[in-house]
């Protein structure tokens, strides 16, 4: 029998190389990253958990409600309804606030950045106004524009409009000259540098004030719903200590910084999906 024949009617198989893909499949299930993320995440919330449960039971219900009375409390008013309208009374009056704030704030501070003379007059008074707290106002928001809800969007607006200025003029004078001076080289107009140039150079700056506003808008509005209010998430943890009832204080606290947490990652997404194009990263710039 010739074997030179039955060597070469045997097809020749080679195998495929292995891909930084193909390498991460092969990997058992507990060695994926993402499933050590999850499992770690899971453990730092059981230990947070359990560890506000050994307090509780230190300190008594009264000074310190447990996980188990304070998801009691929190049917309780999701029962009756209360807990969602205080929670979209409050949604809303950041929202109003604090979009109004960012529109009004971005054309500000591309005129104070572009125009030097401006910038001269404008840049100390935002240096000398901005250490001053946005609860600070609330007596003479107060007093100027009542006690109805125009008196707090106009307070998320102070809070947010300050912070959103400084953020775009720091942007606005980062902008490299070089590419300022290659525009007006090219035949750019001064409205075509700041179109061109200047906004899209200033976004990711934009971008990051708009994100710090909203975490003083909603300490704003708190202090604001705390003082002159009788709806919202702020009114709800001051008048629960009229009723002795911690474990709604905690509902409050916890719905607080869910609402937080929730409207920061939705803004960050947005971000992400619809100004990538000018370095913004969202969230997944800040993963390791």
């Amino acid at each position: 029998m010739n074997t030179n024949a039955i060597t070469a009617k045997k097809p020749i198989t080679t195998k495929p190389p292995i891909t930084a893909a193909t390498a991460s499949a092969r990997k058992p299930f507990i060695r994926k990253p993402w499933f050590k993320k999850t499992l770690l995440t899971l453990l730092f919330w059981i230990a947070g958990l359990l560890l506000w449960h050994g307090l509780s039971l230190v300190y008594g219900p009264e000074i310190l409600p447990g996980p188990i009375l304070t998801a009691q409390g929190g049917y309780e008013l999701l029962a009756d309804g209360t807990l969602l309208h205080y929670i979209g009374i409050s949604s809303y009056r950041v929202l109003l606030g604090w979009t109004l704030g960012s529109l009004l704030a971005i054309p500000v501070g591309l005129v104070i950045g572009k125009v030097s003379a401006i910038r001269a007059f404008a840049e100390p008074f935002l240096n000398f106004i901005r250490f001053i707290p946005p609860i600070a106002f609330i007596t003479l928001f107060l007093v100027w524009f009542g006690i109805g809800e125009t008196s707090k969007v106009v307070l998320i607006l102070y809070a947010t409009f300050f912070i959103v200025v400084l953020n775009t003029l720091t942007g606005v004078l980062a902008v490299e000259e070089d590419k300022i001076r290659s525009a007006r080289s090219m035949g750019a107009s001064e409205w075509q540098i700041v179109l061109h140039v200047i906004i899209p150079s200033t976004v990711p700056y934009m971008f990051t004030g708009i994100r710090l506003a909203m975490g003083t808008s909603f300490m704003a509005i708190i202090g604001a719903e705390m003082i002159a209010s009788n709806e919202g998430v702020g009114y709800l943890i001051w008048n629960s200590r009229l009723f002795f009832r911690t474990d709604w204080i905690f509902v409050g606290l916890i719905c607080l910084g869910l609402m937080g947490f929730i409207t920061d990652r939705a803004v960050a997404v947005l971000g992400r999906k619809l100004l990538a194009r000018y370095g913004v990263a969202g969230t997944s710039g800040l993963r390791r």
